[in-house]
């Protein structure tokens, strides 16, 4: 028992180390943790260590996701969904296919079925790993495709492995394959749904922000546990919880509850990704054990790994291009809607539709419900076309996007649950272990140079008029909000305030739901006004 506590103490004073030493150096911290346990691994230390992948894929990244998809603006993922979700279904889909094609010519005897099968497990890239390239400089727009692919494409990837592995035993049939997906999906979104909903309900009757905490991090098991009883998704079950409590927790919950989150949450972030990438290494030496007793060449099974990575980056070049023009197209088509929707906007500010009849079968008076709506159509559809124009996706980001998808832990951890009677089991281990660590140390290695290369870090004039626009704007805002506060007679100071307070979040908050203003600059302002209410909330009574 004590050489166990003695492992995990060391094993956190080497995640924390990594975490200062690493940027010191110009790495990022999960390459470093990935080497130290390859080192470990290679030395007589820890030998045959072994991490149960269910550990990895029930316990390890559910909370990750969910805190992943916790920070994400829920704006830019439903203007990216489209995207998203073909890098998660298309791109893994087809990458299995041609990746099963290729072992089963470089395996001899392993087949097609289980080539795709190992081609499902390399598939789908990491969110873990994803998070080298946050803090490099990329664009938003960019970060937000490889975000949401990440947190979306294990579940595809999951249920074409068992699939495949089916069809080793029974006959294939495309549509059960398709029906089994759509229901794992389905089912996944429904009961992250519920859970994000009704832990948001319990959380804000909770007055204690450390127990508040507490409750958050049983949210994603929650979420997770269900969905996988039911032969669902449990991953998206917990990325959807997450989007949903994300999307509506600085509405519900009060700033104190929310800076507990986000601290403690931080902590335990960092501790799981460095658990993974530091397991990730040390499973090293039982891996090669395995293949050794096999008798099958390290060497070979390095050659296949590479072939394998190299086809996998380039099937998502082909995919990534057309994705491009695509988007491209797409804006083309919404700047030509623009002055239509701008004057349709106008109309309805100066009151020109009002006691107009709606098209279509029933044709009624427009109510002034029905002019809300459609103003916050119109006017989070002219937001959409801004963002649209004013962060084009081009060959740059393209590049990144391609060389950006890195695989990690998923991949060993999936490798990992290939039935005792898959041929060449070893090896495909080996190989899936094999593309993971070259990922992570080629592509993870190579991408912060890549980025800093394609985006320097000089900003020009036209861009930083842009954001101090923006800035002035977001003032004006909380301005305009504070100023249409009325004040109550006999109300306190600290009450006025707190009730300023109140409507300038409301007013970010509204903003960020019609994606007026960039996501970052919008958290930015409302952590200013969180700050500013606990500040004022610790002076005492409601006079105080």
């Amino acid at each position: 028992m004590l050489e166990f506590v003695a492992v995990v103490v060391l094993a956190l004073v080497v995640i924390a180390a990594a975490a200062v030493v690493a940027p010191r150096l110009g790495v990022a911290a999960p390459l470093v943790l990935v080497l130290v346990g390859i080192a470990v691994a290679v030395a007589p230390v820890l030998e045959g260590v072994e991490v149960d992948p269910e550990w990895v894929l029930q316990g390890l990244l559910p909370p990750l996701l969910y805190s992943s998809a916790v920070s994400m603006p829920a704006m830019s993922f439903r203007r990216e969904f489209r995207a998203i979700s073909g890098l998660s279904v298309l791109l893994v889909v087809a990458s299995a296919l041609v990746l099963g094609a290729l072992f089963a010519w470089l395996v001899p005897g392993l087949g097609f079925v289980w080539g795709v099968a190992l081609g499902a497990i390399i598939s789908p890239t990491d969110a873990v790993a994803t998070s080298i390239i946050k803090g490099t400089g990329l664009p938003r727009r960019a970060l937000v495709l490889l975000d949401g692919e990440s947190l979306l494409n294990d579940a595809t990837a999951l249920v074409l492995l068992r699939t495949a592995v089916v069809a080793t035993a029974a006959a294939f049939s495309f549509w059960d394959a398709v029906g089994t997906f759509a229901y794992a999906i389905a089912v996944a979104v429904a009961i992250g749904f519920v859970v994000g909903r009704v832990n948001l309900a319990v959380r804000r009757r909770v007055a204690d922000a450390t127990v508040n905490t507490i409750l958050s991090f049983t949210v994603p098991f929650a979420a997770a546990v269900p969905a996988e009883l039911l032969d669902s998704s449990g991953l998206v079950a917990a990325v959807v919880a997450g989007l949903v409590t994300g999307s509506r927790a600085p509405r519900v919950l009060p700033p104190r509850h929310r800076m507990s989150d986000a601290q403690n949450w931080a902590t335990v972030e960092l501790v799981l990704e460095g658990a993974v990438f530091l397991g990730m290494g040390l499973q090293l030496s039982a891996v090669l054990g395995e293949v050794q007793r096999e008798h099958t060449g390290i060497g070979p099974a390095i050659g296949i790994a590479a072939c394998a990575l190299a086809v996998t980056l380039l099937v998502r070049a082909a995919y990534v291009a057309p994705l491009l023009w695509a988007l491209r197209r797409r804006a083309a088509q919404w700047r030509a809607r623009q002055p239509r929707l701008a004057a349709v906007g106008e109309r309805i500010e100066s009151g020109d539709l009002v006691g107009k009849r709606r098209r279509g079968i029933r044709r009624r008076e427009l109510t002034e419900r029905d002019l809300q709506r459609f103003a916050t159509r119109v006017r989070r559809s002219l937001a959409d076309i801004d963002y649209l124009l004013k962060q084009p996706l081009g060959a740059r980001e393209g590049v990144v996007v391609v060389w950006a998808g890195m695989r990690g832990a998923v991949t060993v951890a999936a490798a990992q649950t290939l039935p005792a009677d898959t041929p060449h089991r070893p090896l495909l281990v080996f190989v899936a272990f094999s593309v993971a660590t070259l990922s992570l140390l080629v592509q993870g290695g190579t991408v912060g140079p890549l980025v800093q290369r394609l985006f320097p870090a000089e900003v020009d004039e036209r861009d930083a008029r842009e954001q101090a626009d923006e800035r002035e704007q977001i003032l004006a805002l909380v301005r305009a909000a504070a100023a249409d506060t009325p004040r109550p007679e006999g109300l306190s100071d600290k009450e006025h305030l707190l009730a300023v307070l109140d409507a300038q979040r409301e007013a970010l908050l509204d903003a960020r739901d019609d994606g007026t203003f960039d996501a970052d600059a919008l958290s930015s302002a409302l952590r200013a006004v969180d700050a500013e209410q606990i500040t004022i909330e610790l002076r005492g009574g409601p006079t105080g």
